[in-house]
Parts: structure tokens; sequence; C-alpha cells
């Protein structure tokens, strides 16, 4: 039973099947945030492109011997090679009639971040003997991931609500929502940066932990959290309400998470822990705002 249940627990996670609820739980924060109902397909545009790219991404990059690989994500997900290549087909598939339930100014949102996320895996250019993408730039790797994040599960959520009139929210707000988001997402992209520090220096990887240093790159990751509550104090003018309290606990624990992770720590520890914040957000949202009704 216990080997059953870690075999479902490493599909879940390595699969990117967690990694794409995270993109639903992010935009389930927004449409809470904004005082609008779940706009069904996309939530599952959201899920089938984040496990397509994500799995095309990997695909792509496949290793000379993966079954070598100091990394267990990619040692299972070559070792379940057929079976994920069946899930990106799938996704893809998926997001063809999805993509018609949205608005214009939605679908021309989707093609300008699916060239974003395909430049950022293909490599699009040749130096000597060398193949670099659009990541390989020094300083594009974190900013085009959490860019892309951020639009996918808050602009798009937003463009969806006021098409259908579910919703009145000004630019301003509007505008901080995008750059709290952003700055949350950047906070959490770091602490991976940092595990593959040694990996990147070998690849000549120029993220923020290479340039930085990793005390740094940890020290400024609590910057951006302290960023992200600030601008929440000021959003719709909320200042201390329920929403205020709840995401601020979560970004708490996302601090300590961040503060505690090492580049040592297991794969579990990043792919659960640290990814988990992002559906643990909509939970506790969920959570405070069911409570504050009977309180």
């Amino acid at each position: 039973m216990k080997k059953l249940l870690k075999s479902a627990f490493d599909c879940l996670l390595f699969s990117n099947i967690f990694m794409s609820l995270c993109a639903v739980a992010q935009a389930l924060v927004t449409f809470h945030l904004i005082g609008a109902k779940p706009v069904y397909p996309v939530l599952v545009l959201l899920f089938a492109s984040t496990l397509g790219l994500y799995n095309f991404s990997i695909l792509i990059s496949k290793p000379a011997h993966p079954q070598k690989s100091p990394y267990l994500r990619v040692r299972w997900f070559f070792g379940h090679y057929r079976l994920m290549v069946s899930f990106t087909i799938i996704s893809v598939l998926m997001l063809i009639p999805l993509f018609f339930f949205v608005s214009f100014e939605s679908k021309i949102l989707l093609i300008f971040m699916a060239i974003l996320s395909v430049g950022y895996g293909l490599p699009l250019f040749t130096v000597g003997d060398r193949k670099y993408g659009l990541r390989h730039i020094p300083g594009l790797k974190p900013f085009l991931i959490t860019l892309v994040w951020t639009l996918s599960c808050v602009l798009l959520p937003v463009l969806e609500a006021l098409d259908l009139h579910m919703t009145s929210i000004s630019m301003r707000d509007t505008t901080i929502l995008i750059a709290k988001r952003f700055l949350f997402i950047g906070a959490l992209t770091i602490p991976f940066d940092i595990r593959d520090l040694f990996q990147d220096k070998i690849t000549n990887l120029k993220t923020i932990p290479v340039a930085w240093g990793e005390k740094n790159a940890y020290l400024f990751c609590q910057v951006l959290l302290a960023g992200y509550v600030a601008l929440l104090f000021v959003f719709r003018n909320n200042g201390f309400n329920t929403d205020f309290w709840a995401l601020t606990i979560t970004v708490v624990l996302t601090g300590w998470l961040i503060f505690k992770s090492k580049w040592e720590k297991n794969e579990y520890y990043y792919f659960f822990y640290m990814d988990g914040v992002l559906i643990l957000q909509y939970l506790v949202l969920a959570a405070f705002g069911y409570l504050s009704q009977y309180l």
C-alpha cells in the first residue's frame, strides 16, 4: 500500500499534474480577489496549457542518458516516456476547443504567452557549436517564468471576468494585482535556481544566485515578499481585511520555506512544499472567507 501511494505521489508531482493544479489555484485566487465567480473554461485551459508546456519543455531538453540524471524528476519522467508524451498530446488537443471559449483579448494574450513559453525552451540561437534558448539570456530565465505565470493566472482571469461582466476593477487595482503576484511568483522561482546553482554555473546559465551569490539571493526573496505584502495592503484600499491576513499568513510561511530551502534538499521539498504554497494560498483564502461568514 505504501509503495502504491508513493507511486501515485510521484506521478502527481513529476508528471506536472500538481504544477497544473497550482496554476488553477492561482487563477482561483484572482477570481476571489476581484469578487468574480470562477470561469471554468479558463481553469481547464490553464490546467491543460501548464501540463502541456511543462512536459514539452522537459521532452525537448532530454539528456543523453536520462536514467543517469542526478534528478529524480528527470529519471521518473523519462522512465514513463510514453505516458508523458500521451499527457502532452492530450493537453495540447484540449487547448484547441478551449481557445475559442475565451474573448478576443484573451486570445491575443494566449498567443503572446505561447510564443514566450515555447521560445523559453527551444534552442533558438547557435553560438559556436552550442545552441541556446531565451532562458540562457542573462537574467531572463526567472523573469520569463514569472511573467508567463502572472499573465496567465492574473490577467487572463481578469480579462474574462470583465468580458462576462462578472466584476468591475480599475486599472490601478489591476496593475497592483499583477505587480504583487509578479513579486510572489518571482520569490518562488529563485530557490529553484539556488538548488541548481552549481549546475547553472557549469552550463553558464546566468541566474540570480549565480550572479549575486546564494546568500544575497535568499535576501532578495524576502524583499520581494515584503513588497507583495505592501501591495496587498493597498489593493482596492482594503487595508487589514480578511484577505490581507489570509494571504499574509501564506507569505510568512513562504518566506520561512525559502529561508529553510538549501540546494541539498530533496526534490519533494521543492515540488511539493514550495510549489504547494500556490495551492495553499487559495485554500487559506477560502477557509478565512468561510469562517468570516460565521464569526
